[in-house]
């Protein structure tokens, strides 16, 4: 499977090494710049990213000023960024960004929003794999060894997060707005019971890990 490449330009190397990180564990390519400039003159070259990650106080060239490059190319624009006034805010969404997140942020929220953007773009990869199993999120379907494994919603929304997420132990609240919504109010343990099902329908109880007192991760190395 072809993996989404994202380009991300950020000076402050703590912040870049993260996002580096939670990048590479949810299955994206990615390209690194420290300097606007250096980022900008790159893109004649090569310009094959499928969303771009763009810090706004940097060198050579800030990020209200990359966004013109991006959008000749057709690369939607997330800004990362520390200036939380509400003037830079809406610049940036008017000017063509299509999210703007304030640091420090939960690299959660960033991976989620990211995939949003993707989705709403036409550019998401539609198929993830867990092992043997396929998840194809564009017909909801999933298949062990080309069998069809039957999901109800809530399961298969809960195992395409997990599996979108591989390697990294998701909070049980986390779990709990991403996939049943923020207004919802119901008990945490609804959580565990669609676990046990999953853990069962799938055969990946030993990959599926709980995390006593914080919530679950899906290990797949």
């Amino acid at each position: 499977m072809t993996k989404n490449r994202i380009l991300v330009v950020e000076d402050d190397k703590a912040i870049a090494d993260g996002i580096a990180i939670n990048l590479q564990y949810s299955g994206y390519d990615y390209v690194m710049f420290a300097n606007g400039q250096e980022a900008a003159d790159s893109l004649a070259q090569d310009h094959s990213y499928d969303l771009a990650l763009l810090d706004i106080m940097l060198p050579g060239m800030n990020g209200f000023e990359l966004l013109a490059p991006m959008n000749q190319y057709n690369i939607p624009v997330i800004y990362l960024t520390a200036k939380s006034d509400a003037a830079s805010e809406i610049k940036g969404l008017r000017d063509g960004a299509e999210d703007y997140i304030i640091k420090p942020f939960d690299a959660l929220t960033l991976l989620v929003r990211i995939e949003k953007v993707l989705e709403r773009r036409g550019k998401m990869n539609q198929i993830v794999w867990v092992g043997n199993i396929e998840l194809d999120l564009s017909n909801l379907t999933v298949r062990k060894n080309g069998e069809t494994i039957s999901l109800k919603p809530l399961e298969f929304e809960l195992f395409s997060l997990l599996a979108r997420h591989k390697n990294r132990t998701l909070l049980r609240e986390k779990i709990i707005h991403e996939v049943w919504g923020p207004d919802f109010y119901g008990a945490t343990h609804t959580v565990d019971v669609h676990i046990a099902n999953l853990r069962k329908k799938t055969g990946l109880s030993d990959k599926i890990k709980t995390v006593p007192k914080y919530g679950y991760r899906l290990e797949d190395h």
